[in-house]
């Protein structure tokens, strides 16, 4: 039996050893391997297999080790929701049961130097209520599940009632409509009967002057003429008819227009808002600090939204994903004919075809595709209120 076989009581004793938690400083997360004391974490830091390891992080430093604090964090939290999650725990009690499985990922790997920074932060972003007593950091896990299920069952609530409002208010427009057409028929109708009535007292008048004429005398000769005047003033209040009928159309069609105009007005005033990123769009970053401008002027799709203001990015060229404020971002416009999501404004969270784009005044005409509004044109949308669909 060798040396270094697996009974001999050598090996035995190497892995009664490394079976219990060793220390932090001596544990090399890139390569996974836990040395147990200093001269043996020296040796594996001239190993060929760490030095390679190191070129890959020398690479890009930052996301690895944005990736391992993610990665800590959501083990963390997801120990808490299943261990602690109804109640006031010290955050040393849970960081000890976190770091009990030697496959945890280790702090010394992440972005926080310190358990207090680490709970810190926890306390900052809302994930967990945070106290520091005399006896040390506690920390109580707030839990987002029933909350965001209460919070989008209030939303469809909401969204529905907003759906029955404008089905309620398209049908009294069509009503008003059917009302202002059934006035206008109305009218034409007694201009007609006011027309025939004109042209039935012309005909008499040119009979009554053709019997005159026959007996040719001068008052005959008069009574034709007064015959031709009445003709004529009929006429003449047949063209005012005509006139007024034309004006109370106008009248019509205005009333309408402006009824339209106010109730966009009225959706323009509550769905204007100061946020306007959703999920499924694409949009174009316009920062040139982040990552040292690598990703300007380069589009994503958003994949989610957080906070409302912060947008969740999956880079369409490299696939990676980023965070960013929608102070950085900006609306893309596709090719005329293409499909977007009218992002703020009357319309907000409306599908719609994009059918020209006027550059001068920088905004676009757009035929709404789907919803209560199905079909409707509106014809100056800004730029900055639609947003190509992914």
């Amino acid at each position: 039996m060798g040396k270094s076989d697996f009974l001999t009581p050598k090996a035995i004793a190497n892995r009664i050893k490394a079976k219990g938690l060793q220390k932090l400083r001596w544990y090399c997360q890139m390569c996974q391997k836990q040395c147990r004391d200093e001269n043996g974490f020296k040796c594996h830091c001239m190993s060929e297999s760490h030095q390679r390891q190191m070129e890959i992080f020398g690479q890009n430093p930052d996301r690895i080790v944005d990736g391992y604090s993610e990665e800590f964090e959501e083990l963390f939290l997801e120990h808490m929701r299943r261990s602690h999650r109804f109640s006031r725990i010290a955050a040393t009690v849970v960081y000890n049961e976190y770091i009990a499985d030697r496959h945890h990922v280790h702090m010394n790997s992440t972005k926080w130097l310190t358990l207090t920074e680490f709970v810190k932060y926890l306390g900052r972003t809302g994930k967990c209520k945070v106290e520091e007593t005399a006896k040390g950091w506690f920390i109580s896990y707030i839990d987002r599940d029933s909350e965001t299920v209460f919070k989008n069952r209030l939303k469809e609530k909401r969204v529905r009632a907003e759906l029955v409002d404008e089905e309620k208010k398209e049908r009294e427009i069509l009503k008003q409509i059917e009302r202002a057409e059934m006035g206008v028929e109305r009218v034409e109708g007694g201009d007609r009967a006011e027309k025939a009535v004109g042209e039935a007292v012309g005909v008499a008048g040119k009979v009554a002057f053709a019997v005159g004429g026959g007996g040719g005398g001068g008052k005959d000769v008069e009574k034709g003429k007064g015959v031709k005047v009445v003709f004529e003033d009929d006429f003449v209040e047949g063209e005012k008819t005509g006139k007024k009928t034309k004006i109370e159309g106008n009248v019509g069609k205005s009333a309408l227009d402006e009824l339209i105009l106010e109730e966009e007005k009225a959706k323009e005033k509550v769905n204007r808002k100061d946020y306007w990123l959703c999920e499924g769009i694409v949009v174009k970053v316009m920062s040139k600090k982040l990552k040292e401008g690598v990703y300007y002027k380069m589009k994503g799709v958003v994949r989610k939204v957080i906070d409302k203001y912060v947008g969740e990015i999956e880079m369409i060229d490299s696939k990676h994903v980023l965070r960013v404020d929608q102070a950085e971002l900006e609306t893309v416009i596709p090719q005329i004919g293409g499909s977007v999501r009218i992002v703020n404004g009357a319309y907000r969270g409306s599908r719609a075809k994009l059918l020209s784009i006027d550059t001068g005044k920088f905004c676009a005409k757009v035929q709404i595709e789907k919803g209560v509004y199905d079909g409707r044109v509106i014809p100056a949308v800004d730029y900055e209120d639609i947003c190509k669909i992914a």
